[in-house]
């Protein structure tokens, strides 16, 4: 069987985007450059100072001083608002991160990947300030894909969508149900699959009773017009498991069978990735963004080269999704 990260990196073959990786100093990155060309899953460019020796195919280019008055000028655009000087710009373009995200806004690149060296907050800061959020969308947010390892009793090498696990702190139903509008468009965009959604709580059915669920079931009403399944609120047997799920959600378009799952804080979401990767042996790649302009996706500092690959095929199905919908 043909696991969905073999598919990611197949689509991502035959597209072959520009991706820059924002952190040319590490040996993982400079790795995961060489076989992502090797392999012919992208055109990369790195970020390094001059004179790093990078292997044959992967192209080099130096913060300070690449094309900077383009960049200082994109960087003085971009954060107008700031109305930061041209001494502001000169510094920062010359910032590897803030340098990746002006190579996406402007078009010398069509997505960046950092996250292996520095944290999620400086990547997403920078990724919001420069590229900037995608018309009419009212928050970024995060999602990891979980790929079930093939051993899985009832969905074996199965693949879902976690979110939100890396950004939004303490979503209200609004927020909520903007995350799960997204993450349903990631699970179309990566997978391929008209998506089941659930909202996730400690209650299904009104079992239980609390302002927590309230929340979720208010997320819910804001749904009502969403192109895809969703059913909450849901706990997470009754989302995954088809026997559970008859028992308590009968009639549900989503109960055991939920292939998207909402969580309702982000306590709850990067808890909930961490035990399915750790005790549960699923591979987790992310967390990746959704919501801005144009692509660009974090890395955990623990990534190894693999991970960094999984994460531009993953991008690169982003790009696709984009400029399809672009042209409708």
């Amino acid at each position: 069987m043909t696991s969905p990260l073999d598919t990611l990196r197949e689509r991502a073959r035959a597209a072959r985007h520009h991706v820059v990786l924002s952190e040319g100093t590490d040996a993982r990155v400079v790795e995961a450059a060489a076989r992502a060309v090797h392999e012919g899953i992208a055109e990369v460019t790195v970020l390094a100072p001059e004179g790093t020796k990078l292997p044959r195919g992967v192209t080099l280019r130096d913060p300070a001083t690449a094309e900077t008055d383009a960049m200082i000028e994109a960087y003085l655009e971009a954060r107008a608002q700031r109305h930061p000087t041209q001494e502001d710009a000169a510094k920062a373009v010359r910032d590897p991160l803030v340098h990746a995200a002006l190579m996406v806004r402007t078009g010398r690149a069509d997505n960046t990947i950092g996250g292996a060296v520095h944290t999620t907050s400086d990547t997403v800061r920078i990724a919001l300030q420069v590229i900037g959020t995608a018309p009419g969308v009212p928050l970024v947010s995060s999602f990891f894909l979980m790929v079930l390892p093939e051993t899985h009793p009832t969905r074996p090498g199965g693949a879902m969508i976690f979110s939100d696990c890396a950004i939004v702190i303490e979503p209200d139903a609004e927020e909520l149900a903007a995350i799960a509008r997204q993450a349903a468009a990631s699970a179309r965009a990566l997978l391929g699959i008209d998506p089941r959604v659930a909202l996730l709580s400690f209650s299904t059915r009104g079992s239980a009773h609390h302002r927590r669920v309230t929340k979720v079931t208010e997320a819910l009403k804001h749904l009502a017009d969403a192109p895809f399944a969703v059913d909450g609120e849901l706990q997470f047997d009754a989302a995954f498991d088809a026997d559970v799920g008859a028992s308590k959600a009968p009639g549900s378009p989503v109960a055991g069978h939920a292939d998207v799952l909402v969580f309702p804080d982000l306590d709850a979401g990067n808890i909930a990735y961490k035990i399915a990767q750790r005790i549960g042996g699923a591979t987790a790649i992310g967390p990746i963004l959704q919501g801005l302009a144009k692509p660009a996706n974090d890395l955990s500092r623990g990534c190894s080269t693999g991970d960094i690959l999984d994460m531009i095929a993953v991008t690169s199905a982003q790009i696709d999704a984009l400029q399809k919908a672009e042209t409708t």
